[in-house]
């Protein structure tokens, strides 16, 4: 409570009791505090008083349309002195109760108090209800507060069944933005799909033709007796049967993980092996560029930390993180490439994969040695469709919603830059399995 002095709150306490008097219905006690000469400007346009008689008769029209006593709480006072002059401004809660329902009313005043005849007295009131007026010789009344809440009330659901319906289109436009971000990254990973699918079929190909002689040659030394000749050729056939097994398997885990990426995430987690989620999707994406461009070449090369635990992640989800950097990684290291001036002959390109088990963490580094990111536009390149690729070559979601999946994994995505050196996005995870 702020501290008055002596006479201060003289003035206080007059003007509160005018107040008091107003919420307790008790019109002589409130008229008691007012000058003979007292005059009043409200809320309504034409509602004002030129002495103390005609503020009276307005009281009491309130009082009869307002017959039972109501709370008023002050929110704030402030009060200034001009010798026997005072000012008092405040603002209060008028709360009534009409058909068992709480209303509530905003009210500002300002009062001029005189020091006249040994006693403080209220000689001008304006009062005040923001952003609410009535019309000319019109009063609060009780019912025009409750169609004021009928009205109130009635915007409220309105507005909040058009944020409804916004918010369901938004969320509707959303999958499908998200879905044509995870279709187009799919399109990315098709070329180096059928790349690395290519070296495990010719692998099986290759060995079921070498079985098939030698089906035919088991046969021969069966026929010929030789017996140990036929196991020989047998074992030769289990071991080719082991690589085409092997080469069959890596197959169905490619397509596997094509699959994965491309359904919706089951939004459950599962222990991963990091080290293999990332050189999977780094050989990937690089077999992908290379089918589209068959002039790019670029190095790469992985960093892993052997000590790194399988982690508790959504597999789908960190690999389309994942997908995303080592995507844009590639790509800045191309434009790089094609842009090169005089003084970068010897330019190579280059992206790299660094893990580390930092225990209750780990980090997945994924670094290019491209032109780097300006300053100007680093803070920006997380929202939402910000992307600095040509039109049609980028919806501006990838990085948008990379952070996102981090961020609902516990982690953290940053960026660190240096012009014309190069980027490096980090990944941090919490190791759950830590205790």
């Amino acid at each position: 409570m702020p501290k008055y002095t002596e006479q201060e709150q003289e003035v206080i306490n007059v003007h509160n009791v005018f107040w008091e008097a107003l919420a307790n219905r008790d019109i002589d006690l409130r008229f008691s505090c007012c000058s003979e000469n007292v005059t009043f400007i409200g809320t309504g346009l034409h509602e004002k008083a030129a002495n103390k008689a005609e503020y009276r008769i307005m009281n009491e029209k309130g009082v009869n349309q307002f017959p039972e006593p109501f709370q008023i709480d002050f929110i704030w006072t402030n009060i200034s002195m001009f010798h026997k002059q005072a000012v008092v401004t405040c603002e209060v809660i008028w709360k009534q109760s009409i058909n068992g329902k709480i209303s509530s009313e905003l009210v500002r005043s300002t009062t001029l108090l005189n020091y006249e005849e040994d006693a403080w007295k209220i000689v001008h009131v304006h009062g005040s209800v923001p952003d609410y007026r009535l019309a000319e010789g019109e009063y609060m009344t009780t019912e025009k507060i409750l169609l004021r809440n009928r009205e109130l009330e009635q915007k409220v659901f309105e507005r909040t069944q058009e944020l409804g319906k916004s918010l369901a289109e938004l969320k509707a436009t959303q999958s499908q933005l998200i879905q044509s971000e995870k279709m187009a990254s799919l399109g990315e990973l098709t070329a180096g799909i059928a790349h690395e699918i290519q070296n495990p079929l010719n692998f099986v190909n290759n060995f079921s033709e070498v079985n098939v002689e030698l089906v035919a040659e088991l046969k021969l030394e069966l026929e010929k007796g030789d017996i140990a000749e036929a196991i020989a050729i047998a074992d030769d056939i289990a071991i080719n049967e082991g690589k085409i097994l092997q080469h069959g398997k890596r197959a169905d885990s490619i397509v596997k993980g094509m699959l994965q990426h491309s359904r919706s995430s089951n939004g459950i987690n599962e222990p991963t092996d990091i080290n293999a989620l990332a050189d999977e999707y780094l050989r990937l994406s690089y077999h992908g560029l290379r089918a589209k461009d068959k002039s790019f070449n670029a190095d790469f090369k992985t960093e892993f930390d052997a000590s790194m635990p399988k982690i508790n992640i959504i597999p789908q989800d960190i690999g389309r993180v994942l997908l995303n950097l080592i995507n844009n990684a590639f790509y800045v290291v191309a434009e790089r490439q094609k842009n090169l001036s005089g003084l970068e002959e010897t330019y190579k390109p280059s992206v790299t994969i660094i893990t580390k088990n930092l225990g209750d963490r780990i980090e997945i580094s994924v670094m290019d040695n491209g032109n780097g990111i300006p300053e100007e536009i680093r803070n920006k390149i997380f929202q939402p469709f910000f992307t600095t690729k040509p039109t049609g070559e980028g919806t501006g979601l990838g990085l948008s919603l990379s952070y996102d999946i981090v961020k609902a994994h516990g982690g953290e995505l940053k960026v660190e830059s240096l012009s014309g050196e190069g980027t490096t996005f980090v990944i941090t995870l919490p190791n759950l399995n830590i205790r």
